[in-house]
């Protein structure tokens, strides 16, 4: 995030995200966390931070299936999420960066069986993490 315009409001949603990054949320959450922490912030305002931040590369926004809304996730602790597939837990909402050399394989036989690339940054295995199998058993 380098020169970009600082204000209260985007520090405001950044620290959100920090905070939040290895969920996956939607402009509604971060709009309604930081009004509820009693910060008045505009819808509008979270929108417009939060197509600024994609295009810096620090946010991957993505739209689930379940999900009515784009989803976001910070990525800029992890690099380019836009290079690597991700596993969210559909019981805990945690987000897992996965090393793409662990599909290789899988893709290159989806990309000689039905002649199409995987789009690594906009896919999302849905899985259930370790800790909430070990909480339900």
């Amino acid at each position: 995030m380098k020169n970009e315009y600082k204000t209260k409001s985007r520090n405001k949603i950044i620290e959100y995200l920090k905070k939040n990054a290895d969920t996956r949320f939607t402009a509604r959450d971060i709009y309604k966390a930081i009004n509820e922490e009693g910060d008045e912030l505009d819808r509008s305002t979270v929108y417009r931070n939060l197509e600024r931040l994609c295009k810096e590369g620090c946010l991957v926004k993505y739209k689930e299936a379940d999900v009515n809304a784009s989803c976001y996730q910070y990525s800029e602790e992890h690099g380019s999420c836009h290079e690597h597939t991700h596993a969210q837990c559909s019981v805990c909402g945690k987000i897992f960066h996965l090393d793409n050399d662990v599909l290789e394989e899988t893709a290159e036989r989806i990309k000689s069986e039905y002649g199409i690339d995987i789009d690594y940054g906009k896919t999302v295995l849905i899985v259930v993490c370790k800790d909430c199998k070990e909480q339900n058993s």
